[in-house]
């Protein structure tokens, strides 16, 4: 078994790009997801500017965990619908381009009803993604948590391509009332990438909510034991939405993950 690889995501900690890179490196992280937008932003980023990106993650030692795509609506919202592909597509082509070769994108529920119209809109969207993204050679990473694992493994494994993959979120499991530990395992071959979040009861009327990796429900132990099982080669980012001094947060999530991140005897 390799040893897990550890990340961050740039977002979390709230800094400038550059430095977001640089703290990356100082935490010991191996690699960073940065959102496609901004400095990074696809429109805007021309053949010097996407060498001069990769030199920096070089000078930091850093590997592109993944490059992560925000959408205000899913690819089952008919509105502004092909404008969104086409984003999409332009973030493949710049994962690529910056040695990333993963894409992580928010998946909506799976729909119950093959027929219904944003059933119909989200497979024409992954198909013609998936499709383009095997010609590419760049990996779409649908992140769940609305839908159990084997609903997700049956959806996915219902198109013909080889580039529809998952990013797994156990705080988004949980916070969905999924277990996080059962779930993982069934998606063997299936997960690409994983955001290290944590999350725990917050109380009767307040349900679960986003706590530091370490400080919820999460059993790391047991999922790093699991990933290295289920030969998961990608990286486990430390990610932070919430908190009000994330990025000492995201610093001390890959201190605590660290222990686990050697292969298990």
């Amino acid at each position: 078994m390799k040893p897990l690889r550890l990340g961050i995501v740039a977002e979390s900690t709230g800094l400038p790009l550059r430095r977001a890179v640089a703290e990356a490196a100082r935490m010991g992280a191996e690699g960073i997801q940065v959102d496609a937008t901004g400095d990074l932003n696809p429109d805007h980023l021309g053949d010097s500017a996407r060498r001069e990106f990769r030199n920096l993650l070089r000078s930091y030692n850093q590997d592109l965990a993944a490059l992560g795509v925000p959408l205000r609506h899913g690819l089952d919202t008919a509105e502004n619908l092909q404008p969104r592909i086409d984003r999409v597509r332009k973030s493949m082509q710049l994962a690529f381009d910056l040695g990333a070769r993963k894409v992580v994108l928010p998946c909506p529920r799976v729909p119950d009803d093959p027929a219904s119209t944003q059933a119909q809109l989200l497979r024409e969207s992954l198909l013609a993604l998936g499709t383009y993204g095997d010609r590419m050679g760049t990996v779409l990473a649908l992140e769940i948590g609305f839908d159990p694992a084997e609903k997700v493994k049956t959806y996915l494994a219902g198109f013909d391509t080889g580039s529809l993959k998952v990013t797994y979120d156990p705080a988004n499991l949980l916070m969905h009332g999924h277990d996080p530990l059962a779930n993982l395992a069934p998606l063997k071959g299936w997960v690409v990438h994983v955001h290290a979040r944590d999350a725990r009861s917050a109380g009767l009327s307040r349900g679960l909510q986003e706590v530091p990796v370490g400080a919820g429900d999460v059993d790391w132990l047991a999922f790093a034991a699991t990933l290295q099982v289920i030969g998961f080669d990608g990286f486990l980012t430390v990610e932070r939405e919430q908190g009000e001094n994330k990025l000492a947060d995201v610093a001390n999530g890959v201190k605590f993950l660290r222990r686990f991140a050697a292969p298990m005897g």
